[in-house]
């Protein structure tokens, strides 16, 4: 079978893949065009993050049956369409872990003794000793945002520095963390108390521009901070409104919303900020590390048919996915609703299975719904392969059941998440052999098809209701292309589900809340 390697990949890979007996092409720097035009007889691409995966690339794939990323990141990689067109999407989660949490402390070191200004006044014939007077770490508070794998490792070294660490992450459980030696504190907490704030979650539309000019005003006077994690994060005009009003003593930043940044951006005429063209996981020995995964996982499969690190394939038969397929969809889907509706810490995520499904083991149904509700909130890092790993690193408790009992469908399945302080129920079903549709949120019975624009608006059961909410989409160029009612069994109360021709913003939403008879408005993407 043949392997295309299309960007720049360490050796000990290429060697594992040719070790195989995989005929192996390298041929890095191709144009979008010319990598169309080379990929059709290939069965492995193999891309970091300079390749980009389209749909158009796909078509062209003829004998295309897996890409491996070596790293972390897809964003460059159209998983829809590769999973539409049967092709298996592999990461390397763990390869560049130490690496990023590295440099993110390397940063935050750098700002606390302007080594960089330091270098540049040297540079010039100057001798800034004076003004350039640095602060010690010891002993000062570092705010670590988000603790999954990289986070946790810069929490941990910052206490190898003495350092008191503070934690907020709204998936990971208190006494998780607490377990660890850490603090564990609600995120405006966060904000007043910490002299350093590290970012380490991915950017979705939870995380987008988390770190804003409201934000900011509430971090504690002198504060530096640090994103290694993933532009767009961090509203970089803020920053630096916040660094130039002297509200902030320092930044430093690996990654941009646009890459790379535009020449305009005021932070890169900044002397408080440290800027590097995203080196978090430029190690040689990073590099290595993901070299060797993402081969070994390309031989695995096209050698072996034995599936590593897909995010979007769970391990699973031929003959079992062709009948569980829509279930595992169906149940991903459900799994990114109750991620939208509960952005609190996750307790216990309980599940009921009504029906016989066919026979079969529906762990890779079960793992579909915990990846869809946790790589939400945490990323490319989780997929069907370690979804139960994570989910139990985070302290959450699954339980399973199943009954051959039917109820209104032949067969149904119900998730439950509970955290601290609410709990979600959500039940869903396939219409016909691959149609999922959710038939149920809490007490509120109504048919959702779980993909596109969607917008659940909670509201009293009167008339003119309806009415206002289509009027005041329409007056901001919002096409409703689908609606929906939901009746409250035995309440004065609906929900309206719309599905749009585009999202709905946060200004339209403030416009929908302001209507008399609607009570909360949650917009989704599935």
């Amino acid at each position: 079978m043949k392997v295309l390697v299309s960007d720049n990949l360490g050796e000990a890979g290429i060697e594992i893949l040719k070790a195989a007996g995989l005929d192996v092409d390298v041929k890095t720097g191709l144009s979008p065009e010319e990598l169309k035009a080379e990929i059709g007889p290939y069965h492995a691409l193999v891309i970091r993050s300079a390749s980009r995966v389209t749909d158009d690339l796909l078509e062209a794939a003829e004998n295309l049956k897996v890409v491996g990323r070596a790293g972390i990141g897809l964003d460059n990689v159209d998983i829809p369409a590769a999973t539409r067109r049967g092709v298996v999407v592999m990461n390397t989660p763990g390869g560049n872990v130490v690496t990023t949490a590295e440099h993110a402390i390397s940063m935050m070191l750098s700002l606390s003794r302007n080594i960089t200004r330091g270098t540049a006044s040297l540079k010039t014939g100057r001798w800034d000793k004076k003004k350039l007077m640095g602060r010690e770490i010891y002993n000062k508070t570092l705010g670590v945002i988000g603790f999954g794998k990289i986070g946790s490792v810069v929490a941990d070294r910052a206490r190898g520095l003495k350092m008191k660490v503070l934690v907020y992450d709204p998936v990971v459980q208190d006494e998780t963390i607490e377990k660890q030696g850490f603090e564990s504190v609600r995120i405006d907490e966060l904000y007043a108390r910490a002299d350093y704030i590290t970012i380490h979650v991915p950017k979705n539309k939870e995380t987008a521009n988390m770190i804003n000019a409201e934000a900011l005003a509430k971090m504690k006077d002198g504060v530096m901070l640090i994103n290694c994690a993933r532009g767009g994060i961090v509203d970089e005009e803020a920053l630096y409104d916040a660094l130039e009003s002297g509200k902030m003593a320092g930044a430093a930043l690996d990654v941009f919303a646009q890459e790379p940044p535009p020449a305009d951006l005021r932070l890169l005429q900044s002397e408080k900020v440290i800027l590097t063209p995203h080196l978090g996981a430029s190690t040689f020995e990073a590099q290595t590390n993901v070299a060797v995964a993402v081969a070994n996982q390309i031989v695995e499969y096209l050698k072996h048919n034995n599936v590593v690190n897909a995010v979007n394939v769970p391990s699973i038969s031929g003959q079992a996915l062709e009948q569980l397929g829509p279930f595992i969809r169906l149940a991903e889907k459900m799994g990114m609703l109750h991620a939208q509706f509960m952005t609190e810490q996750l307790k216990e995520i309980n599940i009921l299975y009504n029906g016989d499904f066919f026979g079969y083991d529906l762990m890779p149904v079960t793992s579909a719904f915990i990846q869809g509700l946790l790589s939400y909130r945490l990323g490319a890092e989780v997929n069907a392969v370690n979804a139960h790993y994570i989910a139990k690193e985070h302290g959450i408790k699954i339980t399973e059941s199943s009954s051959p009992e039917t109820t209104d469908f032949l067969h149904m399945i119900t998730t439950k998440i509970t955290g601290p302080e609410k709990t979600l129920t959500v039940a869903g079903t396939v219409f016909g052999k691959s149609d999922p549709r959710i038939v149920r949120i809490d007490d509120f019975r109504i048919e959702i098809i779980p993909k596109g624009h969607l917008a659940l608006i909670h509201n009293l059961d009167e008339p003119g209701a309806i009415g206002s909410i289509g009027t005041t989409l329409g007056d901001h160029g919002i096409n409703i292309s689908r609606m929906q009612v939901g009746l409250e069994e035995g309440g004065e109360h609906n929900i309206i589900l719309l599905r749009t021709d585009t999202p709905i913003s946060q200004n339209v939403v403030d416009a929908l809340m302001a209507l008399p008879k609607v009570i909360s408005v949650r917009t989704m993407e599935l």
